[in-house]
């Protein structure tokens, strides 16, 4: 009984470090989020967006993952790492897009903005021709 309540006890207190290590990991990684969305003076672009969403993702998982085999803040730092770097890289390709979306729509309005000066230019040639007509 008494070696029971002793492996009882190891166990317990191993629980308790693994239930802290979890703490621990899930607390410094807030804490890091915190500290790189609060350390920006401008808005985040949609690659850092991208990059933070990935990380707490690939963070939350590698945890899991981790945990499941016995190193769960091994598992959250490659997890983290793999996630912000497929972020970073998704959010890159839709920053791009949206870039080229933007230029292509001042394009088009630029292009209004001309072929509205060229429908005055025209009337105004159309009035033109009717006064030289109605004289002649």
């Amino acid at each position: 009984m008494a070696i029971q309540g002793v492996v009882r006890a190891e166990k317990n207190r191993v629980d308790d470090r693994s239930l802290c290590r979890k703490r621990s990991t899930l607390f410094f990684m807030l804490m890091a989020v915190v500290v790189v969305v609060g350390g920006c003076s401008q808005p985040l672009s949609t690659r850092e967006k991208s990059a933070i969403g990935g990380g707490l993702l690939g963070g939350a998982a590698g945890s899991i993952i981790g945990a499941a085999v016995g190193s769960p803040g091994a598992g959250a730092a490659i997890g983290t790492a793999l996630g912000a770097g497929t972020g970073a890289l998704y959010g890159d390709r839709t920053q791009n897009q949206e870039v080229q979306q933007a230029q292509q729509q001042q394009q088009i309005q630029q292009n209004e903005l001309e072929l509205q000066r060229q429908r005055q230019e025209l009337e105004r040639l159309r009035q033109q021709q009717r006064r030289y007509d109605d004289d002649y």
